[in-house]
């Protein structure tokens, strides 16, 4: 391997089920470089796949900032790309294939053109390849304006499962996500404290505009449930304009945390683990709450839960949405409102989500 891969492996367990202990060592290239949400949801498949083949050692080809969403997986390590720099262009991709090497197959769970230039020459090499089916023409069907076809999808989960399966692997059902605490950093700890209420944390904020709820009505939400007795919140997200926003919001408000720009994303989803509720969009956070098993109540707008991007293990009940004949507008909320107002947004009332998460902390509090 070339100094752009980290090691982050552990010793193989000869008592996995369904793996012969004697079996060859088989070593797969994951392709899975974006985005967030995406590369979290490969997670709990990748767990699954090496609690079953102990012979089975995987390399990720994926950014160095996300690689802390696979801890606590056996046998994998990592390569970040340099896609600004060596690795950038046609020519770029070649030197990443020679980076990379040799393997025994190879998963594409992105099937873009970049993940496309590398599987075909890994495949000019005689490797196996199997790439992930994204249904892109049921997606289309579930958006259409005209024609729309409202129907769930595959979940994004599944499909990945499905890559692996076609790679000869008797990978069972996935199972949901357990729910996991990490312990938190000095600086994390310093920051917040020692908990002694209820922590939700809020995630305002997602890729597109389609899928952000108004910020002056989540602010509305923000100050309801501060007034919440036995709660505290802590404001997610990245960015220059969102940390502004959540320290503007949090401002002389009591038992809110503003937590953008001051801790890692390893440390993030450490506090997000020792959350008792998460409340956000279409996002990311959806899907790094979802990988700890904390519960989500979920705000969608020009997206929908169809899709197959819905928090896996997420209870369908908790997802906030309106049924509007225009939704779902976009697979991805990267499309202007056809009216001009994201009304599938703004028509949902602050008190709605403030009674939702009341509810569920009752639920909670009940043992539920």
């Amino acid at each position: 391997m070339t100094p752009n891969s980290i090691r982050c492996s552990t010793a193989p367990n000869n008592e996995v089920e369904g793996s012969d202990p004697s079996a060859p060592r088989v070593q797969l290239l994951v392709i899975r470089l974006s985005a967030m949400g995406d590369v979290a949801m490969c997670v709990p498949v990748l767990r699954a796949l090496q609690n079953r083949y102990a012979h089975l050692y995987l390399t990720v080809l994926t950014p160095r900032f996300l690689q802390p969403f696979f801890r606590g997986i056996p046998r994998i390590e990592f390569f970040a790309p340099d896609l600004k720099g060596r690795h950038k262009g046609l020519r770029g991709l070649v030197r990443l294939w020679r980076d990379l090497g040799r393997f025994d197959g190879v998963a594409d769970l992105h099937d873009v053109l970049r993940s496309k230039v590398l599987r075909g020459l890994f495949r000019s090499q005689g490797t196996p390849v199997r790439h992930i089916d994204k249904g892109r023409a049921a997606k289309r069907a579930l958006t259409s304006s005209r024609h729309k076809h409202l129907e769930p999808l595959r979940p994004t989960v599944v499909r990945y499962a499905e890559v692996f399966r076609r790679m000869g692997f008797a990978l069972p059902e996935i199972p949901l996500p357990v729910r996991m605490r990490y312990p938190l950093s000095e600086t994390t700890a310093q920051i917040v404290g020692e908990k002694r209420e209820r922590w939700i944390g809020i995630a305002p904020f997602a890729q597109h505009q389609g899928k952000i709820y108004p910020l002056e009505q989540m602010e509305k939400v923000i100050a309801g449930l501060a007034r919440c007795e036995g709660v505290r919140l802590f404001l997610f997200g990245g960015g220059a304009r969102e940390k502004a926003y959540a320290e503007a919001v949090a401002s002389g408000v009591e038992r809110v945390t503003p937590m953008i720009g001051r801790v890692s994303l390893q440390e993030e989803l450490e506090l997000i683990s020792q959350l008792d509720l998460m409340v956000s969009m279409d996002s990311s956070a959806l899907h790094m709450a979802s990988l700890v098993g904390v519960p989500v109540i979920s705000i969608w707008g020009a997206t929908h839960p169809y899709a197959g991007f819905y928090g896996f293990g997420q209870d369908p009940a908790d997802a906030i949405q309106r049924d509007l004949a225009c939704r779902p507008c976009a697979i991805y909320g990267n499309k202007p409102c056809r009216w001009g107002d994201f009304r599938c947004m703004g028509q949902i009332p602050p008190s709605e989500i403030i009674e939702k998460v009341k509810q569920k902390i009752g639920a909670l509090d009940d043992g539920a």
